[in-house]
């Protein structure tokens, strides 16, 4: 027999034990009377999309996340899933409008998102933000992320599950980044590398004692 996993989240607000309902504006009256089963954090229980996304507006990293998305990636949705874990300031798509949410979790509804029709308009929208641009790939000229300092105010530049980064964006890029491997694979999921490198800017330059 199956047995059945804890409930995510909580149920209904119960005034005996939680005390009377919240009133602040912040607070969403159908998750107070029916329960918060979604993927957040209890700091976030029973509030507004809205209210979190204005409160983690006030935190965002300096950070952007760009992925290519010339082929309908799936690795897209992973992307935006990790670029929210770790409080990116946008996720940008580059090529097609359309990607693959499943991997997301719904994260993409606190994810700020950008659509850019190809990599120059990526480029010349980084460049009036005087943001410096880091492609992510393992080709030849490229530097070992772990002995490279990420700049502060960035976009981290990733390609699609197979042919990686495409030759305009890394000869667009300020620096190409590769991350270590051992083993005998050219390569590692474009989702994986997302996240290691989301997670070195975190370690070089967030907070960590604002880390839930």
């Amino acid at each position: 027999m199956t047995g059945v996993g804890p409930a995510i989240g909580v149920g209904p607000w119960l005034e005996e034990s939680e005390g009377p309902l919240p009133g602040e504006p912040r607070y969403d009256r159908t998750l107070l009377a029916e329960g918060d089963r979604r993927n957040v954090v209890d700091q976030y229980r029973y509030w507004t999309r809205e209210a979190i996304v204005a409160d983690l507006d006030t935190r965002r990293h300096d950070f952007h996340v760009a992925i290519e998305n010339w082929g309908h990636d799936a690795n897209i949705g992973t992307v935006v899933r990790t670029a929210n874990a770790f409080l990116a300031a946008e996720v940008h798509i580059v090529g097609r409008r359309r990607w693959n949410r499943r991997g997301a979790m719904v994260t993409d509804r606190y994810q700020h998102i950008r659509h850019h029709a190809t990599v120059d308009d990526l480029m010349a929208w980084a460049r009036s933000e005087d943001l410096a641009v880091v492609a992510v790939d393992n080709t030849p000229g490229s530097v070992p992320l772990e002995r490279t300092r990420l700049p502060q105010r960035c976009v981290l530049v990733f390609g699609q599950e197979g042919p990686g980064v495409s030759e305009e964006a890394q000869d667009s890029a300020d620096v190409t980044v590769s991350i270590a491997q051992f083993g005998s694979t050219r390569s590692i999921n474009a989702g994986v590398a997302a996240g290691i490198v989301m997670h070195t800017w975190v370690a070089q330059h967030a907070d960590l004692d604002q880390a839930w």
